[in-house]
């Protein structure tokens, strides 16, 4: 029995959900996302918010069910507040900058990284040290911090790198004299 499951969706003021064709429409302020229906479960709107609840009794269906009340949870909370991620850059010489579409990063390679920033995802830098990646899908926001961080990862030596803002880095002991 999912204990997330059985709550519902509370859908504030200003929001509005359809479900048609197979999928899940949600309009915010920010903008509109939408996600496919599983077929195991089974989505109700009702006055005080979206309600998930397994279809039949099958092992499947209650798998789901948890996963995809968060998943309408994370359609609400993105067209209403947004996500965003904050990634730190350490090592000497190491700088972001960005320039409109394009994140310009210098990571000690001999030629400077240009990432293209996809549809939906806004980033800032701060400052050279700093980039905030926002947007209003978790998945894109999540996925674009991942693929900036995977240029280069932090070392466990002296913990040069790019790390997520809270990450923990286990330093390593250096060589012995």
């Amino acid at each position: 029995m999912s204990r997330i499951g059985k709550k519902p969706v509370a859908i504030p003021a200003g929001v509005t959900a359809t479900i048609e064709g197979g999928q899940l429409s949600v309009k915010g302020p920010k903008g509109t996302l939408a996600m496919p229906l599983r077929d195991e479960i089974s989505y109700t709107l009702e006055n005080d918010g979206i309600s998930v609840q397994p279809a039949n009794k099958t092992k499947a269906a209650r798998a789901f069910w948890g996963m995809q009340r968060t998943l309408v949870q994370n359609l609400v909370t993105g067209v209403t507040e947004g996500f965003s991620k904050k990634l730190l850059i350490t090592g000497v010489g190491y700088r972001a900058n960005s320039q409109g579409k394009t994140l310009k990063l210098q990571l000690g390679y001999s030629h400077d990284v240009d990432f293209a920033v996809p549809d939906g995802i806004e980033i800032k830098t701060p400052d050279n040290t700093t980039v905030e990646i926002s947007g209003i899908d978790k998945q894109k926001v999540g996925q674009v911090a991942a693929e900036i961080r995977r240029w280069r990862k932090p070392e466990p030596y002296k913990g040069k790198g790019i790390k997520y803002a809270g990450e923990f880095i286990f330093r390593k002991e250096g060589k012995k004299k």
